[in-house]
């Protein structure tokens, strides 16, 4: 096991950040670590990385505590921030080479593992520019290439594409997918289509505490309360008489002849739609069944905690 989070709080004044949550990471495994703002997300991520201690509970990286076993633990992770601390007046090679000395590389050893870092993040072009002088794109770049160079079991990426253009987020998600692919990673993100596109899991948090942890299509399923189904036929149909369909439990009409079906999750009431479009000599121009999004499940499950 990569990573062991054990009932862990984490308290500031009165308030508790992290509020007794436990949770795993297997080896290899790309955990999507997701809440609203202020859930605890980059609390928990903090601790695990060693800049802040728990307050109760138990971090393991690669079976290493991070109370006890620091210096240890924090040769096997690689850590990206959300805020990205990058010396901005330092070159790209200069910054590389100086974190890979922190890691103890040095000589050939160190060279080489700059020019893989420059290759491996796409840095090539822009190896000899001052960190100031790159877009924030670039920036997140070198900050990937620093949490890489000295070969981490770990990557713990806090928010990587933040503030991102939509053309630098696909450039970026692309490369934590080619980058991961044998070390575990913790990835927080409020972008859902990158849980979706990189992890195998997500956990869920939300004011302090978990309150999912499942496969993303195991999730999807947990969570729908029920399914949507746009129908949309040849002429006018009265919405009561769609009421009868087994499984619908509500019927809203739209323009064109359209009806918004609402039925209950366990029914796949499409094939029934069929058979009442035939049954009464209507033609069926179209049937769509909305897909569930990782947006529905979170809005879902942070909902669910503000009691609403």
């Amino acid at each position: 096991m990569s990573i062991k989070v054990k009932n862990l709080t984490k308290v500031f004044g009165t308030q508790k950040a992290i509020d007794n949550i436990s949770f795993n990471v297997q080896e290899g495994e790309i955990l999507g670590f997701l809440g609203p703002n202020g859930a605890g997300k980059s609390t928990t991520m903090k601790i695990a990385t060693c800049y802040l201690p728990p307050d109760e509970g138990v971090v393991e990286v690669s079976g290493y505590d991070v109370v006890e076993q620091s210096m240890e633990v924090r040769k096997q992770i690689g850590y990206l921030p959300e805020h990205n601390p990058l010396y901005l007046e330092m070159y790209v090679r200069e910054y590389l080479g100086f974190i890979g000395k922190l890691h103890g590389l040095k000589g050939a050893g160190l060279k080489g593992k700059v020019d893989e870092m420059v290759q491996l993040t796409g840095l090539t072009r822009e190896q000899n520019k001052k960190i100031e002088a790159l877009s924030k794109g670039y920036r997140q770049r070198v900050g990937l290439a620093q949490a890489l160079i000295h070969d981490p079991k770990v990557l713990i990426l806090d928010e990587p594409t933040t503030g991102l253009d939509p053309n630098q987020i696909i450039e970026i998600r692309n490369l934590i997918k080619n980058i991961s692919r044998d070390k575990t990673v913790i990835f927080s993100t409020h972008i859902m289509q990158e849980v979706q596109a990189l992890c195998d899991r997500v956990v869920v948090i939300n004011k302090g505490k978990i309150v999912a942890d499942d496969a993303i299509g195991q999730l999807k399923t947990s969570q729908t309360k029920v399914r949507i189904i746009t129908a949309e036929f040849s002429e006018n149909v009265e919405t009561d008489r769609l009421k009868t369909i087994e499984g619908v439990l509500s019927v809203e009409a739209g323009a064109n002849n359209k009806y918004i079906i609402k039925t209950d999750a366990a029914t796949d009431a499409r094939p029934a739609i069929f058979k009442f479009a035939s049954d009464s000599g209507l033609t069926l121009l179209g049937l769509h069944q909305e897909e569930v999004t990782m947006e529905n499940v979170f809005q879902e499950l942070t909902r669910k905690e503000e009691g609403e």
